[in-house]
């Protein structure tokens, strides 16, 4: 069974010394991904935080970088973080089946 999965984000993560990160994998998720995040007090304010936390868990690898925290997830792109969460969702199976 296949449990990492590689993805290439649209613009990339700039860091603070200018390096563009863009190739990563992500890791399918468990529960605890989902249920750690639920005991932030940054999640407990926003809710929505809590995508910035989970994808910081399962993302294993993000170009040369040595960790992916949340800051790292802050800090990308609109659009990649959209891509992210979309990949997430495609990944562990969370998109609705559409009816044929």
């Amino acid at each position: 069974m296949q449990t990492e999965f590689d993805f290439t984000l649209p613009k990339g993560y700039l860091d603070s010394d200018g390096n563009l990160h863009r190739q990563g994998k992500m890791r399918l998720s468990r529960a605890m991904d989902e249920i750690i995040p639920m005991r932030d007090p940054r999640v407990m304010d926003n809710p929505a935080y809590a995508t910035v936390i989970i994808l910081a868990r399962v993302i294993v690898q993000l170009g040369t970088l040595q960790e992916i925290s949340p800051a790292v997830i802050e800090n990308m792109f609109a659009v990649d973080l959209s891509y992210l969460q979309d990949f997430y969702r495609q990944i562990n199976e969370l998109e609705p089946v559409e009816n044929e």
